[in-house]
């Protein structure tokens, strides 16, 4: 159950959304995300003016009547979002945790996908599939989602991304375009990823803390594994220490992107606490060029 005052940080995350949207990325979705294309709709009586490369010859043999097929455009998508609730997202070393900050990252994404009408679904995973929300148009499914976002109460701490993907590869079997929120911070996925991605159209958004990429150097600390409990006690001031850790923490990144790239899926970097408007206008503008 919410708390009452709770609602409130709901209501300003979707006003926020909804300006952030409106002012800045509304085309842009609109422009990447077209829908699957042109759809056979029904045979009618050919009028004057039809293309006549759509006459249906069968229905016209039989009909003793010229008839023609008609096609419309679908624009309607379906979004999905894979959202990370494992343990080591309630990490933070900012005013908000990678958990607080991803859930704005996916209301601004979902809340594109909804006044584009276009169909919004969650699963939300640990190292279980935590909620699974089918995709639905109405305003009171996407706030549900923000809700869960941001309180649901997940019973794992470890991360399975293998395990939501083949969840999601499951339950969805009409292409979709998915966006997969996590630290990715798991093992064994990269084969099903790239199977994901032939099915869907595979957005990976990784969010990391500032932290976990650059160490401050103020003595001795304690590290707690956030998702095995392990506890480690090190000096942050020791210069071998603090050089191995960050140079780790760069190959780990530039490792993760680059087999994001050999597989051909977009990725967007966010960091916790800088601003989160950049990656992803960059995002679209440079699908928008690819296009």
């Amino acid at each position: 159950m919410i708390p009452e005052e709770f609602f409130s940080h709901i209501r300003r995350l979707e006003i926020t959304t909804k300006r952030l949207v409106t002012d800045l990325f509304a085309g842009e979705y609109e422009s990447i995300f077209k829908g699957r294309g042109i759809e056979f709709s029904e045979v009618r009586e050919y009028q004057i003016g039809d293309d006549i490369r759509t006459i249906d010859w069968n229905v016209t043999a039989r009909m003793n009547r010229v008839h023609t097929k008609r096609f419309v455009e679908e624009r309607e998508l379906t979004i999905m979002f894979l959202v990370d609730l494992s343990a080591s997202s309630s990490f933070g070393s900012s005013d908000k945790t990678k958990r607080e900050f991803a859930s704005e990252v996916a209301a601004l994404l979902a809340y594109s996908a909804f006044l584009n009408q276009d169909k919004i679904g969650m699963l939300l995973f640990t190292d279980r599939v935590e909620k699974f929300l089918p995709p639905k148009k109405r305003r009171v499914h996407f706030l549900e989602m923000i809700r869960d976002f941001l309180y649901f109460s997940p019973k794992g701490k470890k991360t399975d991304l293998k395990l939501a993907l083949n969840t999601l590869n499951r339950v969805i079997s009409r292409r979709c375009v998915v966006f997969i929120i996590s630290d990715f911070l798991s093992e064994d996925y990269w084969h099903l990823l790239q199977t994901t991605h032939k099915r869907h159209d595979t957005i990976c958004v990784v969010v990391q803390d500032h932290r976990e990429l650059v160490i401050p150097r103020v003595g001795l600390v304690e590290f707690e594994d956030a998702e095995t409990g392990e506890v480690q006690l090190v000096n942050t001031r020791e210069l071998s220490f603090a050089n191995s850790f960050e140079r780790k923490s760069r190959e780990r990144h530039a490792e993760l992107f680059g087999k994001f790239s050999s597989i051909g899926i977009d990725a967007i970097p966010i960091i916790v606490g800088e601003p989160y408007i950049q990656p992803l206008m960059k995002f679209f503008r440079d699908r928008q060029r690819r296009r």
